[in-house]
């Protein structure tokens, strides 16, 4: 992927995100979600952790969070996960919100990459766990615009360069051409639009 993703607001997903977290009940945080081997508290710490990274990363401060590497264990929360989450998505939108996030080089999971390609994989994120996280939690979903657009964009482009046909978290999942374009990135994903709890 290239570093030529236009500049949107994170704003919005992160926003949407939150108010899902918020509509986590306790007694679903041991739930599956379509994760592999990934709990909702599990999911939800990786939202937290991944905020803050990224959010790291659009200031270029390098350091322990930036160098985590993605696949690294699941991490879980903490007895104060909602305030937490809900800071760190916060924080994470405000700092995408300066234009030099976008430009130059930066590190997020422990890789270098153009500051644009880093604001499209945590747009990604931010659609794909948004999406893992209403499903396990039986709640309604419909990602930012311009979130979803940069996701299925990053998602199309990793598909394409892999010599092994596998999205970014898996195999690609065929989903037809003119399904909607959320089922179209989940697909792109490794996940299957239509996993239910």
């Amino acid at each position: 992927m290239t570093d030529t993703t236009v500049a949107f607001d994170l704003g919005p997903q992160t926003l949407i995100v939150a108010r899902l977290a918020e509509g986590v009940r306790d007694e679903q945080l041991a739930d599956p979600t379509p994760c592999p081997r990934c709990a909702v508290r599990n999911l939800l710490g990786h939202l937290t952790g991944l905020s803050v990274a990224f959010r790291d990363a659009a200031r270029k401060d390098l350091g322990p969070t930036t160098d985590t590497p993605a696949d690294a264990a699941g991490p879980d929360i903490g007895p104060g996960w909602r305030e937490d989450l809900a800071k760190a998505l916060d924080a994470l939108a405000d700092a995408w919100r300066d234009p030099a996030s976008w430009t130059g080089m930066t590190r997020a999971g422990a890789v270098d990459l153009p500051g644009a390609v880093a604001a499209a994989v945590v747009a990604d994120e931010l659609v794909i766990h948004g999406w893992d996280l209403a499903r396990a939690t039986g709640q309604e979903y419909a990602p930012d615009p311009a979130a979803l657009r940069a996701s299925h964009d990053f998602l199309r482009a990793a598909a394409e360069q892999s010599d092994r046909g596998d999205g970014a978290f898996g195999p690609v999942v065929p989903v037809p051409d003119d399904a909607p374009l959320l089922d179209r990135a989940v697909g792109l994903s490794g996940r299957d639009p239509r996993w239910t709890r």
